[in-house]
């Protein structure tokens, strides 16, 4: 992902209006590998600032995705969490405990849907999700 000053630039590019509050977001997710749901973003930015709407995260989040900069990733967690690894194919790491999400990069040249199968989709992707404990779960049982 970009850093908050990238994504200020970018926002005006686009013609999108740049408020402090979006530049709280864009630096609660710089760096962040947790793949945070919206709530953990508003949780994090209402820290700085209080005033902060969770429909304003919301909005900021869909405007990222609509720029390519995150992607919605539902794992079976109980919430969309947001992805900001775009710029790499990878798979993910899923704690059936815990919910941690991560990133895992590897690449399965043979995982594929035969065409008899697709029925009629034109498959562009797959994605992999491996499910487990963490270390952190596996410490605790």
């Amino acid at each position: 992902m970009r850093t908050p000053a990238e994504l200020t630039q970018l926002f005006r590019a686009s013609g999108r209006h740049v408020t402090p509050q979006r530049q709280s977001i864009f630096r609660a997710l710089a760096g962040n590998e947790s793949h945070p749901t919206a709530e953990k973003v508003y949780e994090a930015v209402r820290a700085e600032m209080e005033t902060i709407s969770l429909k304003t995260v919301y909005q900021t989040l869909h405007d990222l995705e609509e720029l390519g900069e995150i992607a919605p990733l539902e794992v079976g967690t109980g919430a969309v969490r947001f992805d900001p690894n775009v710029e790499r194919a990878h798979h993910h790491l899923v704690c059936r405990v815990c919910g941690d999400v991560r990133d895992v990069f590897v690449d399965f040249p043979a995982v594929g849907l035969p065409e008899r199968l697709a029925q009629g989709y034109d498959v562009e992707r797959s994605d992999v999700v491996f499910r487990g404990r963490c270390g952190r779960c596996r410490s605790e049982s």
